[in-house]
């Protein structure tokens, strides 16, 4: 996992009642860790960090994916502590079970989050845990807890995450232990006193937000199994390790709270066949795969349904693929991951003008949607409409403007479209984002010789020059 040791932070949007933080004896925390740090620094340093990851571990571009986890995250933030709402999130390839929580508001998800979380309330828990480590400024008060920890002990402590989410653990932890060998013991103290924290108050979340509680000691004792039956226990369990004594912690807890909360949606689980398909290496055993999933539930289980659909488009049967879809259009015609995947179908066969209908009636329904405006942008990038292209992918930009995916996507709808000038500030939007400052600097430099006389443009570039300079000035501590 991302969070090594005393690593978990941000700050705090609804609190729980007082009465419920009494009843599981939460203890009353003062913000004397904001003399260390301020939640600005924090937020400006999980920012810096961030591009860091991003240049470092690979991520996915899947807009349904993403929606669904910052969406859900979200919703829980409103029940959390959190204070500071600024959260942003990145979305981890890889099919190891991991999940972080990093300063300022930075919330990462490895997709196999979604593959060993069975339900939505599972998921929801580890997200609800991951949150309180952000309201309860675990990483600011780590430091609190060491007087004597300094920015570049800090920052070491942050890049050896990198090298953890890269998927070198072992790695991550040897260069976190290099760099204060005997600050170690009394950080894994407060580590272990951190993850009590989180899992109480996070409980408390769950519970707040709807969720039935008792998904997060189910979801304690499957991590509790993966780690038996395993030689190599996952990412997750290498900074939140489990044992029957947090279990049983957990499990008492739960049953106190009324425990009459969701468990599952069929959105989540077509979430997780899409996060299934994507890491399945042969396309036409997804298929075979969930077509036995279908037959078990004599053909009604939506979520395997749209995993089939998903797997035999894009193996290209598109006839047994539309057979499969006419059920779940009729049950969920307005839904936009169905009609997503009916999008991808018709565009798969060059259907264009079909597939941009179906986006633009579901735009009506839903206006501002995220996945649906960035179908739109693709489909019409695809019908070589470019100039409309531009004018949609600028409005999810806009929208989206600190998704380095949605900018490299206009970069090259820009160029397309013949505006060079707006390819070098998408470029340099995408690089700033993905860690990449001395290519960043090299297209504001050409964006700037390429502005003219335009004055508002030209003060637009430096102002983001600017932006640039500090990030560098942040980053030199790393």
């Amino acid at each position: 996992m991302v969070k090594t040791l005393a690593f978990c932070v941000l700050t705090s949007i609804a609190v729980p009642q007082a009465a419920q933080a009494d009843e599981f004896n939460l203890p009353s925390l003062g913000d004397t860790s904001s003399s260390l740090m301020s939640r600005e620094q924090e937020y400006q340093l999980g920012r810096a960090w961030l591009s860091m990851l991003r240049g470092s571990v690979a991520t996915m571009d899947d807009p349904l994916l993403k929606d669904f986890i910052e969406r859900h995250v979200f919703s829980l933030a409103e029940t959390s502590q959190l204070s500071d709402p600024r959260l942003t999130f990145v979305l981890i390839e890889s099919p190891q079970l991991n999940a972080f929580a990093a300063p300022g508001g930075v919330v990462g998800v490895n997709g196999g989050l979604f593959l060993n979380a069975h339900t939505e309330a599972e998921f929801a828990s580890v997200m609800a845990h991951e949150l309180a480590h952000l309201s309860q400024r675990h990483f600011s008060r780590g430091l609190e807890q060491q007087q004597r920890m300094r920015v570049p002990v800090m920052t070491a402590m942050l890049a050896s995450v990198i090298l953890a989410a890269a998927g070198g653990g072992d790695a991550g932890f040897a260069a976190l232990a290099s760099t204060q060998a005997a600050a170690i013991q009394e950080q894994r103290r407060f580590s272990r006193q951190n993850e009590q924290e989180a899992d109480r108050i996070g409980l408390l979340n769950l519970d707040n937000a709807g969720y039935d509680p008792t998904a997060m000691p189910d979801m304690f004792e499957r991590l509790a199994r993966l780690s038996r039956f395993s030689r190599t226990p996952p990412e997750f369990l290498l900074t939140h390790p489990v044992n029957q004594s947090r279990i049983a912690d957990s499990r008492n807890r739960a049953e106190q709270l009324p425990g009459d909360g969701r468990r599952d949606s069929v959105e989540y689980q077509m979430m997780r066949a899409r996060v299934q398909l994507h890491h399945e290496r042969n396309p036409g055993l997804a298929v075979q795969r969930f077509r036995i999933l279908l037959d078990e539930h004599e053909g009604d289980h939506a979520a395997a349904r749209y995993g089939l659909v998903l797997a035999l488009t894009r193996s290209a049967q598109y006839a047994e693929a539309a057979e499969a879809m006419e059920p779940l259009l009729s049950k969920y015609p307005d839904n936009v991951t169905v009609n997503l995947a009916a999008v991808e179908l018709d565009a798969s066969q060059n259907h264009l003008d079909q597939a941009l209908s179906r986006v633009d009636r579901l735009l009506q329904i839903n206006p501002g949607n995220y996945p649906l405006l960035e179908a739109r942008a693709d489909m019409l990038l695809r019908a070589e409409r470019y100039q409309e292209a531009e004018q949609a992918i600028d409005r999810l930009a806009s929208q989206r403007s600190n998704d380095p995916d949605v900018w490299y996507l206009a970069a090259e709808i820009r160029g397309l479209a013949g505006n060079i000038l707006g390819v070098h500030l998408a470029r340099a939007e995408y690089f700033m984002l993905a860690g990449d400052l001395d290519q960043a600097g090299e297209q504001l430099d050409l964006a700037a010789r390429r502005a003219g006389d335009s004055y508002v443009m030209s003060a637009r570039i430096d102002a983001r020059q600017q932006d640039l300079a500090n990030q560098r000035e942040i980053l030199k501590s790393f």
